[in-house]
């Protein structure tokens, strides 16, 4: 939690007038028992109206000068902790932004979007309540210890017996709290993570008739954080009824000391009143300071729980010739190069994982080719294209663009070069020109259209009304194909040098995909293409053909070679054929 607290910084002058707003308020309180007592030992006692009067008006005035100065606190308060929220939830959206897919795969969404959400808004209400009650409270309590001495030495001492027992409760309660408290907060990450599988697979769960099978996974996993949940509930809630007790046999001991006391005349009534009120305050304070504590020990475990992930580093690096740490400069490079992308011996393993998901990948590829990469399910068609842009870093050997190790590009050059169609085509809620202009911020709608031209999409555009026809969130109002051709005219607006087509059309019938490939190969900048697939007719017309199995090249060629060469090109070639 130490290291959010720089959030604060531009906040400085809430985070010193909120306490200090609160301690006025409570001084003025302090006042109150006096005021009472003056009242009940001078006007009532001598039956002096005017002088009753005077002290309601003085305690008229104190309520009118404590008020303001609560509101005041409670502004700058505020004003404080929602500041703090955002700029700690821009910075942890912007860390995980620079994550690595491999970073990701780690962490895992679930609980990134509880951290986001559920763990900084408690952050927030604890920063809030900290700067009003965290120098009000314990400065009432001791305040009042202090008045109580002024009154009476011996009286006070009960004071101050009560109070050094409660912290003693309250340390206690907080040692054991927290760690009780972040694993509610990791139950409640598994609550996130299947509603949200459930959400995004609820047709899947249907198709299986499993929504049964899955309320009782769901109702196992929040009876066990229910029961977390309890039993850190069960220790937060000694505070209070601990705090009761105390105080109340307190409150017993000292009117019966304070009686005693009056019948030998050592105190006056007015006195005892006095101290009883000081105690209520100690009382009353107690428990907001209990109550304070447990919401800190939540906002503490969920503050943790944040800084954790801006612990994480990101995997993926650049860094500049001398071996330094910063990003490096646009390389200036060659556009003569041969040899544009090459795969030196390259090996790759997720999640540092025994197996390896790429094996001794080697080959090379000239500017302007199109490379055709093929094979079964899981034969790491992807895990190849995916080490081009860096999304990972391959473990062993090399990977090279334009003749440079993709580690010493900086990264943002390296990815404005290329053009990403993954195989989940994903939209944005907007118009279908705001969707589009991801790939090129400043283009003209002349290149928009385009760019939807090259993939064969304009029904799809001028079904919607335009470019500037509205799109659903995640595409919702548009079918399987008509997403992907749209995500495909996305990464042409930028009119990449590498086009990386990662099973980008699975969903398009045979004609549209042969359409498709005939305008990307018609395009006049020539751009260095990449399709994976797992038809042979789309990749059959490729200037070289990469056959993958279980990680490993186990044919490269083109599509008659491979037919006569390579067993797996065979088999589904027959496969697609049949």
């Amino acid at each position: 939690m130490k290291k959010l607290l720089k959030y604060l910084k531009p906040y400085k002058k809430e985070c010193v007038l909120a306490p200090l707003f609160k301690m006025l308020e409570a001084i003025f309180e302090l006042f109150i028992p006096l005021v009472v007592a003056s009242i009940i030992d001078k006007g009532i006692g001598a039956n002096d109206s005017a002088y009753i009067i005077k002290c309601i008006l003085i305690m008229i005035s104190l309520g009118v000068v404590g008020l303001i100065s609560a509101v005041s606190a409670q502004y700058m308060a505020a004003k404080a902790a929602v500041g703090f929220a955002t700029g700690l939830r821009h910075d942890l959206f912007s860390h995980i932004m620079g994550l690595s897919y491999k970073n990701i795969d780690d962490l895992g969404t679930s609980t990134m979007i509880t951290r986001m959400t559920a763990d900084v808004n408690q952050a927030q209400t604890g920063v809030n309540m900290f700067l009003r009650l965290f120098l009000r409270s314990p400065f009432i309590v001791f305040g009042a210890m202090i008045m109580a001495f002024t009154i009476d030495f011996r009286c006070a001492l009960i004071f101050l017996t009560v109070i050094i027992i409660l912290f003693l409760i309250v340390a206690f309660v907080m040692h054991f709290n927290i760690p009780m408290l972040k694993r509610v907060q990791k139950k409640l990450d598994e609550i996130t993570l299947r509603t949200r599988e459930n959400l995004v697979g609820v047709r899947v769960i249907r198709a299986f008739t499993l929504r049964e099978s899955e309320k009782e996974d769901f109702v196992l996993a929040n009876g066990m954080l229910r029961e977390e949940q309890i039993k850190a509930g069960h220790l937060s809630a000694l505070l209070n009824p601990m705090t009761y007790i105390f105080i109340n046999l307190a409150i017993v001991i000292l009117i019966y000391t304070g009686a005693l006391k009056v019948d030998v005349g050592v105190l006056t009534k007015g006195q005892v009143v006095a101290l009883y009120n000081y105690m209520s305050q100690i009382l009353i304070e107690l428990i907001k300071l209990a109550n304070l504590i447990v919401l800190l020990n939540k906002a503490i475990a969920c503050g943790d729980r944040v800084a954790d992930i801006f612990d994480i580093v990101p995997d993926i690096k650049t860094v500049n010739a001398a071996g330094g740490s910063d990003e490096r400069k646009d390389i200036n490079v060659s556009d003569e190069k041969e040899d544009f992308i090459s795969f030196e011996q390259v090996g790759l393993s997720y999640n540092d994982s025994g197996d390896e998901a790429l094996t001794n990948i080697d080959f090379k590829v000239k500017k302007g080719e199109t490379v055709g990469i093929i094979g079964g399910t899981g034969s790491g068609k992807s895990s190849v294209v995916n080490l081009i842009p860096r999304f990972y870093d391959a473990d062993s050997g090399v990977v090279k663009v334009d003749g440079i190790d993709v580690k010493k590009w900086d990264i943002k050059s390296l990815r404005k070069k290329i053009g990403m169609v993954p195989q989940k085509a994903v939209l944005f809620k907007g118009t279908i020109a705001e969707n589009l202009r991801w790939g090129n911020e400043e283009a003209a709608d002349e290149e928009l259209n385009e760019a939807v031209r090259l993939a064969v999409c304009e029904e799809v555009v001028a079904g919607k009304g335009g470019l500037n026809g509205f799109i659903e969130s995640n595409g919702r109002n548009l079918s399987g194909g008509q997403r992907q051709r749209l995500t495909i005219a996305r990464a042409l607006v930028r009119k990449p040098q590498i086009l990386i087509l990662d099973d980008s059309a699975s969903a398009l019938d045979y004609a549209t995909d042969l359409k498709l490939r005939t305008n990307i190969g018609q395009i006049g900048y020539s751009p260095t293409v990449f399709i994976v697939s797992q038809r042979t007719s789309a990749v059959q017309n490729c200037d070289k053909i990469i056959v993958l199995d279980d990680g490993c090249i186990v044919g490269m060629g083109k599509h008659e070679e491979l037919l006569l060469k390579c067993e797996v090109y065979k088999e589904i070639y027959e496969s697609n054929l049949a």
